[in-house]
């Protein structure tokens, strides 16, 4: 998951939606005891209104001399139930709410003891039921029975579905809520990155020089950095560019001179051609080192260039080279294609493919430019004699000519290869459609 919002969102709702589940188990487990403890105090105090108005004989016979005070005893099937059993466990009275019914009663118990539990009857019916042991002094002799009170489970457990679908449609509003307001929040706070975000966007399509935002403390650091790197690049690269300039300027003037004088010179032929080709071979290592140089190298914060008006000025500036031949120029290149990288590096690389093509072909070149995946293919074709793949590698290293009889230093393929390699791309060489070779520049690009 790539997206910081994203993470952070999913994050967040997890962690709400374990607490959520929590915070439900926890007041649902409280509301079930409270619930039960209730219900148990209840039915006990309903076993001692019927203890007190239990009356026992010399002869161990119980009677209740009044009524019990719930009316729920004298409703058949209310669902509240009373039985005194004796201590062979036969009931010996029985409330006339339960006079159809089987209801469970405890018998047995010892003196003083007192149950409280969750029982099934026979019937299949869930009560809770309470029970209490009673030892029964009279002048006949002491005799046990055990009181006991079953409510069905029913009433209990509707309470608890309906405290559950209360509980849970309120803390799912409640997470719903809190998720919205997160997510606001979090875009909120979130803001000045995708604001930065923005201004990088805007500096890499060159709407901008630089980040011109006002930020946060955490965030104004990085754009401060940001702004003093770019201002250092601009700087470093014209220094480069000046440097590279006035040495190529001082370097060219005597080595023109010293060709000239050399030309006077005709005394000693054999001298003359010596000199004449090491000021060639010290022209081309110039040449070669100065363009390899000025290269600007891959930066994702320059300004993307378009690549088509580049190429219309390129082989128009060659049509005036190569006059007296004629050359048909096709241009298959989307205008909103663009190459991420600096302008004097692709005029370079351009210049450099486009002359050989020129120079090379019967009457015809292509070029053609195709995007994949932030990958720019552009492409020179021609109908010349091509270049044989066996000297395909060998044409790209410094002063290698495919063929020593056409003018040339032979440092062209190789200072575009040293430039591409620098934007982290290559150059491939292969056979044209059009009979020639042709020569693919793969580079990074912008397509807007």
């Amino acid at each position: 998951m790539r997206s910081l919002n994203a993470r952070v969102t999913v994050g967040a709702g997890v962690v709400l939606a374990i607490f959520i589940a929590l915070s439900a188990f926890a007041l649902e487990r409280a509301f079930r005891d409270s619930a039960r403890s209730s219900r148990q105090e209840r039915l006990l105090a309903q076993v001692y209104l019927l203890m007190a108005a239990a009356e026992v004989d010399a002869k161990g016979q119980l009677t209740l001399s009044n009524n019990p005070s719930e009316p729920r005893f004298d409703m058949p099937g209310s669902g509240l139930y009373a039985t005194i059993s004796d201590r062979e466990g036969h009931a010996v009275w029985r409330s006339r709410s339960a006079l159809s019914l089987e209801p469970p009663a405890a018998a047995g118990l010892p003196a003083g003891r007192q149950t409280f539990e969750e029982v099934v009857a026979a019937d299949g019916h869930s009560y809770f039921l309470q029970s209490f042991g009673v030892s029964w002094a009279t002048p006949g002799g002491s005799y046990p029975f055990t009181f006991s009170v079953a409510e069905d489970l029913k009433p209990y457990r509707d309470q608890l579905n309906i405290y559950r679908r209360s509980l849970w449609g309120w803390l799912g509003a409640m997470g719903v809520l809190l998720l919205a307001a997160q997510a606001l929040i979090l875009r909120w706070g979130l803001r000045p990155l995708r604001k930065v975000a923005d201004e990088v966007s805007r500096l890499e399509q060159g709407q901008q020089e630089q980040i011109a935002g006002n930020y946060p403390t955490e965030v104004r650091r990085l754009t401060d950095n940001l702004n003093t790197l770019l201002t250092h690049e601009r700087a470093q690269q014209k220094r480069y560019r000046d440097a590279l300039a006035d040495l190529a300027h001082s370097l060219k003037t005597p080595l023109a001179l010293v060709r000239g004088a050399m030309r006077q010179a005709q005394a000693e032929p054999e001298l003359t051609r010596t000199l004449t080709e090491q000021v060639e071979r010290m022209d081309n290592i110039v040449g070669y080192h100065l363009q390899r140089a000025a290269a600007s190298g891959r930066s994702g914060l320059i300004t993307p260039q378009a690549v088509r008006p580049a190429v219309e000025r390129v082989l128009k500036a060659l049509a005036k080279v190569h006059v007296e031949k004629p050359i048909e120029t096709d241009i298959a290149i989307a205008g909103d294609i663009r190459f991420r990288g600096d302008e004097g590096d692709l005029m370079e690389m351009l210049g450099n493919v486009l002359d050989n093509a020129c120079k090379w072909c019967r009457g015809k070149v292509r070029v053609s430019a195709t995007v994949s995946e932030g990958r720019l293919d552009l492409t020179v074709e021609d109908d010349g004699p091509g270049i044989a793949e066996a000297d395909a590698d060998r044409v790209l290293q410094r002063g290698i000519r495919a063929d020593e009889s056409v003018p040339g230093h032979g440092i062209g393929l190789a200072v575009t290869r040293d430039i591409a390699d620098a934007y982290g791309g290559r150059i491939r060489i292969e056979r044209s459609a059009l009979g020639g070779a042709a020569v693919t520049l793969v580079l990074p690009c912008v397509a807007s």
